[in-house]
């Protein structure tokens, strides 16, 4: 069930139409009316998203994904640097696709990260685009914009490549954007979707319930609210016994194109209806199948519904140099390999040195190729290794901030591709964030160097009250 459940939930596939590949904007020297709105000449060119922009490499980015574009046939595509720099601008300030949307022709330091040359008035492409164009650059694609946050990093000094040799590797949960799982709620939901399959395909079905199951939904959070615990019981009871009617109904009534239709939604409805307590793989949203319960033991929040997220960071700084989801809640040791190849790939250099806690106990890393070690070990720890070990919980505030400042903590991206992508693009928001934070340090620093070291000496008072 679960195999099934995980090929259900995929998503679309990453064909989104056949488009032309997008020409780049070149800078031209316009005189007259439009010198007035170039952006070069409107922003003060020290601040922080100036130089990040200066610090990225576009035209690697745009020879990248120009592979992606076809060359002659389709409509002209958007602006590699425009969609990439939405992206990016969108997972460092936590915004949706359609508020970065929005509020793009209000920012004029934004449209100059994005390549404009000139103040633009418009909204730059329709929100939908941006989910077409992660599907467009798929897993590999988002990987490729980390890469380029950890290469502005180092052109920027936020990291050297000291600090790369010694990494931190965890785990969490991305929690998915569906609601609390409970087994009224999925009942009520199956019966939902099945009576939209009905009314897609014109069935007219012997009875709807759709009256009937709206009341024993509302009396079954009304009993539980007061504790009565067997009156809810047979409120779920009869919500099951609605979806089900419904189903069966359904299953004698449509024909085999429409079944090879709605084949997902049905197969999805008997899943949920005959799954049971113990039963693994279980379904828990009918709009996302792949969301998992993942038990973290914390007091407060016992099941998470998401993804495990495998994060790397550097022990020192924090940097993110690597993100990727795990589907099936594997055990931990198991996947740190597959982290640390992740982390090779996108900083070019296997790191010496992997802290992770007691939960990676039972890795199969070779000791070769990277020394990992796990929290609380003592045999062969020197006194560097000791202050390096002190680092490891630094990746928990880490992890907290890309779910409060970025987006982390509530994925609303769609399947298991949506899963992926996310947990990467946080990574390369929290790159960003942290490079325009040093940027915006630095150039305090600078100035206030500069205040004092050309401040006036102060004028002294005489004893005969004359100024000396």
């Amino acid at each position: 069930m679960g195999y099934l459940k995980h090929q259900i939930g995929r998503g679309y596939p990453l064909e989104s139409g056949v488009q032309m590949r997008p020409k780049e904007k070149v800078k031209t020297h316009a005189q007259g009316l439009l010198e007035d709105r170039r952006l070069d000449l409107m922003l003060r060119m020290e601040h922080e998203l100036v130089r990040l922009a200066e610090a990225i490499d576009w035209d690697g980015l745009a020879e990248s994904f120009g592979a992606l574009y076809s060359e002659k046939t389709g409509r002209p595509g958007i602006p590699i640097r425009t969609m990439a720099g939405l992206v990016m601008l969108q997972h460092t300030f936590g915004l949706s696709d359609e508020q970065v949307v929005q509020e793009w022709p209000e920012r004029p330091y934004w449209q100059f990260f994005c390549g404009e040359e000139f103040f633009q008035h418009e909204l730059p492409v329709d929100f939908s685009q941006i989910s077409r164009w992660r599907k467009r650059i798929g897993k590999e694609g988002v990987e490729r914009i980390l890469k380029l946050t950890i290469e502005a990093g180092l052109r920027t000094r936020t990291i050297t490549p000291k600090q790369m040799q010694v990494i931190v590797v965890d785990t969490t949960v991305q929690p998915k954007a569906v609601e609390h799982p409970t087994d009224a709620r999925l009942f009520r939901k199956v019966l939902h979707h099945l009576l939209r399959v009905a009314d897609e395909t014109g069935t007219k079905l012997r009875q709807s319930h759709r009256d009937l199951a709206k009341l024993a939904f509302l009396m079954h959070g009304r009993y539980m609210k007061a504790k009565h615990f067997k009156r809810a019981a047979g409120e779920r009871r009869k919500l099951k016994t609605y979806a089900g009617r419904v189903q069966r109904d359904l299953e004698r009534k449509l024909s085999d194109e429409a079944w090879a239709k709605h084949k997902g939604t049905l197969i999805l409805a008997e899943l949920v209806l005959t799954q049971e307590r113990k039963t693994k793989g279980k379904v828990y949203s009918m709009s996302a199948p792949e969301v998992e319960c993942i038990a973290k033991g914390k007091a407060h929040k016992p099941y998470e519904f998401g993804v495990k997220t495998s994060l790397a960071t550097t022990a020192w700084g924090g940097f993110a140099v690597g993100a990727m989801s795990l589907p099936g809640n594997p055990f931990d040791g198991h996947t740190l390999e597959e982290q640390l190849e992740q982390v090779e790939r996108l900083t070019g250099v296997m790191p010496e040195r992997c802290h992770v806690d007691r939960g990676y106990k039972g890795h199969s890393v070779d000791p070769e190729s990277c020394r990992v070690v796990i929290a609380g070990s003592r045999k062969g720890i020197s006194k560097a290794m000791k202050r390096e070990m002190k680092r490891r919980s630094g990746i928990e505030p880490e992890i907290g901030h890309q779910k409060s400042d970025g987006k982390l903590g509530r994925n609303w991206l769609k399947g298991v591709l949506g899963d992926a992508q996310n947990a990467t693009l946080c990574a390369a928001g929290h790159n960003l964030r942290k490079i325009l934070a040093h940027l915006r340090h630095l150039f305090v620093l600078i100035w206030t160097w500069l205040l004092i070291a050309f401040k006036p000496l102060p004028r002294t008072i005489a004893s005969e009250g004359g100024i000396a």
